[in-house]
């Protein structure tokens, strides 16, 4: 499927009231999971309460044993201090890295704002090297600000 005809999909998920927050955060997981080949891991982290720390949410792909992110720390808790996107097209290159999987070799981590304020992210990570292009950070993008109106 194109970012295009997901953008519909992830509406109508966002939308689903009958579904609790976290049911549809998984379920965005597991639509993008499914239809991206290269988006290998695919799952949501968010602030964790009035701590510098971010907590893993709902995601689809390998268990990992980074549900606890300190700030600043790897891709994902340098996303929560920059509050910019983050593409990193070869891991082995990050001196900040945290590894999940030997099979990680790129990443691609995007904020999801709220009222201004960077609240979490969606966190992807790929087997292959270098796949993402500017149009993933465009509809990456588009999911979070989807994703914000539900939070």
């Amino acid at each position: 499927m194109t970012f295009e005809s997901l953008k519909p999909e992830i509406k109508t998920i966002v939308l689903n009231d009958k579904l609790s927050v976290d049911e549809r955060l998984l379920k965005i997981c597991e639509l993008l999971e499914a239809n991206i080949d290269y988006y290998n891991w695919v799952g949501f982290y968010f602030k964790n309460g009035d701590k510098n720390e971010l907590k893993l949410g709902p995601y689809v792909g390998e268990p990992t044993d980074h549900t606890i992110i300190p700030f600043g720390k790897g891709i994902c808790g340098q996303v929560a201090v920059s509050n910019k996107n983050f593409v990193v097209p070869d891991v082995s290159a990050q001196d900040n890295y945290i590894a999940c999987s030997i099979t990680v070799k790129a990443e691609i981590v995007i904020p999801i704002f709220v009222n201004g304020e960077n609240i979490g992210q969606i966190d992807i990570d790929s087997n292959t090297p270098d796949p993402f292009t500017e149009a993933d950070e465009r509809f990456l993008e588009f999911v979070c600000a989807e994703v914000a109106q539900i939070i």
